[in-house]
């Protein structure tokens, strides 16, 4: 690892200060930022991400795709995970913390818009930063792409239904724009600029591809940092006028990500999964899609809701969480080069 991405959450610590900062000194230039949107993806962002991404998909190998098949109990566990218990231990601890523990501090109003708006973070699992985290634990970029994809598959029937269970409304109208363009945005084109990128470099030699991959590498880092500044610029005024309030919403938020890592980490060494393929699949279901969480929060309560509120928390405390996360999976990499399980 080089200095940048050996002292990652360093950089990212320091990206967070300068968001705030910058976004409390100049909060014009984050205004017009944040309204180059479409379908509410911001399209600054995506770029961002696209950058985070690309080096990732230049490393997939279509021959080794199709033989993901053949190992099927990783991608079983995401897709447990992701839509048998995330969406529920989230309505939990929503219930708990905010009309029980946090009941003397907050409304009932306020207290029912911050539950849902972590249910619906809840019900969406993360599209893109997902190849970021798996980067960054050496995991099986084939896998990850399978799981990524199974899961916006299954995410087109099963989010409304799972979110309007959850939240005992009657119906929730998938805004089916902000879903469609931020998989062409964070799948599908990246997947296709690497498939071209890799198919062109590999006639030139396999040596050239390790190049320019290793060359990519910190642009993916400064991509995700400029990343964090700017969701932190759009969100500073939030984080100077309500610190208490988003201290109330993330910490439930944190303790999700934790306990759902560490139940898929025990059904990864229950299936004895290998470190690559164990580590992404325990990572989507930590990781939010966030873009949709705040798009349907807006939708069905408002712009100024507790619940688009919950949904922005989760975007301020998911890089940082997941940096820890990446950590862990790291730490715990096995030793013995000829047992690669968990």
């Amino acid at each position: 690892m080089g200095l940048f991405e050996r002292f990652l959450t360093v950089w990212v610590a320091l990206g967070i200060g300068a968001g705030v900062g910058l976004g409390l000194w100049l909060p014009g230039l984050f205004e017009a930022v944040a309204a180059l949107e479409y379908a509410q993806v911001n399209l600054v962002v995506a770029v961002f991400i696209w950058v985070m991404i690309y080096p990732m998909m230049i490393q997939i190998d279509w021959h080794a795709v199709k033989d993901v098949g053949k190992r099927p109990q990783g991608l079983l566990l995401t897709l447990v995970v992701n839509w048998l218990i995330k969406p529920f231990t989230m309505a939990a601890l929503g219930v708990l913390f905010f009309q029980h523990l946090f009941a003397p501090w907050v409304d009932p109003q306020s207290a029912s818009e911050y539950i849902a708006g972590m249910i619906l973070l809840g019900v969406a699992p993360c599209t893109a930063m997902v190849f970021v985290w798996s980067q960054l634990v050496k995991g099986d970029a084939n896998y990850t792409l399978v799981q990524v994809s199974v899961n916006d598959l299954i995410m087109v029937v099963a989010f409304a239904p799972i979110a309007a269970f959850l939240l005992g409304v009657t119906d929730v109208t998938v805004p089916w724009e902000t879903l469609v363009l931020s998989t062409v945005l964070y799948v599908v084109l990246p997947l296709g600029a690497g498939m071209l990128t890799r198919h062109l470099l590999l006639k030139r030699s396999a040596h050239a591809l390790t190049n320019y991959v290793t060359a990519l590498k910190p642009w993916s880092m400064v991509g995700l940092i400029a990343t964090v500044v700017l969701l932190f610029g759009f969100q500073a005024q939030t984080i100077v006028e309500q610190p208490g309030v988003i201290a109330l919403i993330a910490v439930p938020l944190i303790l999700q990500s934790y306990g759902i890592f560490f139940i898929a980490w025990w059904g990864a060494k229950l299936l004895k999964l290998p470190h690559d393929v164990a580590g992404p699949a325990c990572l989507i279901g930590t990781s939010n899609f966030f873009e949709l969480a705040v798009a349907v929060a807006i939708s069905l309560f408002g712009l100024n809701s507790g619940a688009a509120l919950a949904t922005v928390v989760g975007v301020l405390v998911e890089v940082p969480v997941m940096l820890s996360l990446v950590a862990i999976v790291n730490a715990w990499r096995p030793t013995d080069p000829h047992n690669l399980k968990i």
